[in-house]
């Protein structure tokens, strides 16, 4: 199988949860990992910051760059960008991980958090593509992935949170058309998501504990990312790929490895847009 060795992946989001767990799957490849995100002291209510998550990376095998970035801010996205590249050589791989949630109605929404959602998941993927594509064009297996849904265009994944959903189809609309951009140009833009819910301590802050029991582990996303981003790049463009798909499909049928212990497959929780 191909790995990551010597390869580097700019994360946003990456001091926690499903992007700290892709980086660590790459680290353990040998990979150089650019951890992108706000987090430089540590949250009351969510453990990580951008340093602690640098560590563990390094302890499984791989090579950090702590930065701190707030991926609303162009200029701090470009600075970013050009330390990664000077420190490592190039950019090989984008993983736009960093989302903001709210599950709230039309009227339950204050224009201050649909802001937020949108300069996060739509605005901050399209800006950190734009300007790591710029270096992923000079990579020899260039490749985009972004954590975002299929765009399936039905009311109820609109009515119960429209805001949320406009977000994140955002994201999904840049591999749509960004994939098609840069095909011939052999970067690879695709999306990833869940079956189901995913254990995340954010998603326990909004759900609480019990539900964290009913989800997979971040290993999942980390395990099918890994087998996406290790493809050949002009082969694979323009997917909406579902972490158990992509197991499955590279022969890796018993996922129960992802399951907290005790918890039955038909108990899992389905996660959002599929």
């Amino acid at each position: 199988m191909a790995d990551l060795k010597g390869k580097t992946l700019f994360i946003t989001g990456a001091s926690r949860g499903i992007g700290l767990a892709i980086a660590k799957r790459a680290a353990r490849d040998g990979a150089n990992i650019v951890v992108a995100a706000k987090t430089t002291e540590p949250h009351p209510k969510l453990p990580g910051t951008i340093y602690t998550a640098a560590e563990a990376i390094e302890a499984a095998g791989g090579k950090a760059l702590p930065l701190a970035v707030d991926v609303r801010d162009e200029a701090a996205v470009e600075a970013a960008m050009a330390k990664a590249a000077e420190t490592f050589g190039g950019i090989d791989i984008l993983i736009n991980n960093a989302s903001a949630i709210s599950l709230t109605g039309t009227l339950q929404t204050p224009m201050k958090r649909y802001d937020l959602m949108h300069q996060i998941n739509t605005r901050g993927t399209y800006l950190c593509s734009q300007k790591a594509l710029p270096y992923l064009l000079k990579a020899a297996n260039p490749h985009i992935l972004n954590l975002s849904p299929p765009l399936n265009m039905e009311e109820r994944w609109f009515s119960p949170h429209v805001a949320y959903t406009m977000a994140k189809f955002g994201m999904s609309m840049c591999v749509l058309g960004m994939a098609g951009e840069f095909r011939k140009k052999g970067v690879a833009v695709n999306a990833l998501w869940p079956r189901t819910a995913v254990d995340t301590d954010a998603m326990n802050v909004i759900t609480g504990p019990d539900f964290r029991l009913r989800c997979r582990k971040p290993d999942i996303m980390a395990d099918a990312a890994h087998l996406i981003l290790t493809k050949p790049s002009r082969d694979c463009s323009g997917n909406f790929f579902i972490d158990d798909d992509v197991l499955r499909e590279a022969g890796i049928t018993d996922l129960s490895v992802y399951r907290h212990d005790g918890v039955a497959e038909t108990e899992l929780i389905p996660d959002f847009f599929v």
